[in-house]
């Protein structure tokens, strides 16, 4: 059965579309049929990131409004099989997004793919809420700091009651917290909120910590989720959110991740 995961966040620039990578990207390196779709329409960059954006033709927009077909629009990873790409639209303006013509979508897509991974524009506008409106299981990404944790207490608000979950009073969406950008020594000198601090305002539970690490910005750049970097920690640190996802207790590496250390393993 296929589900509907939404990547979002209240405050912009936390890691979202990083995030909706590296996750995808994880996924389907484990042969699980994955799709990831930009929901960011107008302000497209989950293409760059996946380094596909000179393969983009149609996008999410063309599919909705009937201006081309769903076979056109999925690019296929070159490097990871079983993933695909959804691009959004880099002209139109978000109102192109409908709930109707998202749901159609999202339904020839279950089709095909075990997870769906929407990767959500910032804030609580439009395409926000048509990326979580579908979810099933959310993760909510944050950073140590207290704008992006009180941002991320209204997205947690926003998901208990304009999603399709909560306006047809079925079970609610599944709820994870993902910390990035985490330095341990600007936690120690008082210039970033601790886990401790995170999860006490918003008590969800933790599903994993990404460090503050250059190699992702690299990744980034050159067109690479972060989870095919062998030698990052970020990177490790992603394929361990994979795991816990599916119910796994990954092993403690060599060099001990750092959500190992916080929890004392």
């Amino acid at each position: 059965m296929s589900k509907i995961i939404v990547v979002t966040s209240g405050k912009g620039g936390v890691g979202k579309t990083t995030t909706s990578a590296a996750f995808a990207t994880g996924l389907a390196l484990r042969g699980i049929p994955t799709v990831v779709i930009d929901f960011d329409v107008g302000l497209r960059n989950l293409d760059l990131v996946m380094g596909c954006e000179r393969r983009v033709v149609y996008d999410f927009i063309n599919i909705i409004n009937g201006e081309g077909n769903l076979n056109q629009a999925l690019i296929k990873d070159r490097r990871v099989d079983s993933l695909y790409i959804l691009p959004a639209s880099q002209t139109r303006n978000k109102d192109a997004l409908t709930l109707k013509g998202v749901a159609k979508v999202l339904e020839a897509l279950k089709k095909r793919f075990e997870y769906i991974i929407c990767d959500s524009p910032a804030g609580i506008e439009h395409g926000a809420i048509m990326a979580m409106y579908f979810a099933d299981e959310a993760l909510i990404i944050t950073n140590p700091e207290v704008s992006s944790v009180r941002d991320s207490d209204r997205i947690v608000g926003m998901l208990a009651s304009k999603t399709r979950r909560a306006v047809q009073d079925m079970a609610p969406v599944k709820e994870y917290l993902l910390l990035t950008r985490y330095s341990a020594k600007r936690v120690e000198n008082g210039d970033m909120l601790s886990v401790d601090d995170v999860t006490d305002i918003l008590a969800l539970p933790m599903l994993g910590i990404i460090p503050e690490s250059e190699s992702v910005l690299h990744a980034s750049n050159s067109g690479t989720p972060i989870t095919l970097d062998n030698e990052s920690d970020a990177g490790m640190a992603y394929l361990d959110v994979v795991a816990r996802f599916l119910g796994e207790d990954p092993p403690v590496r060599k060099k001990k991740s750092l959500f190992s250390r916080l929890i004392g393993r």
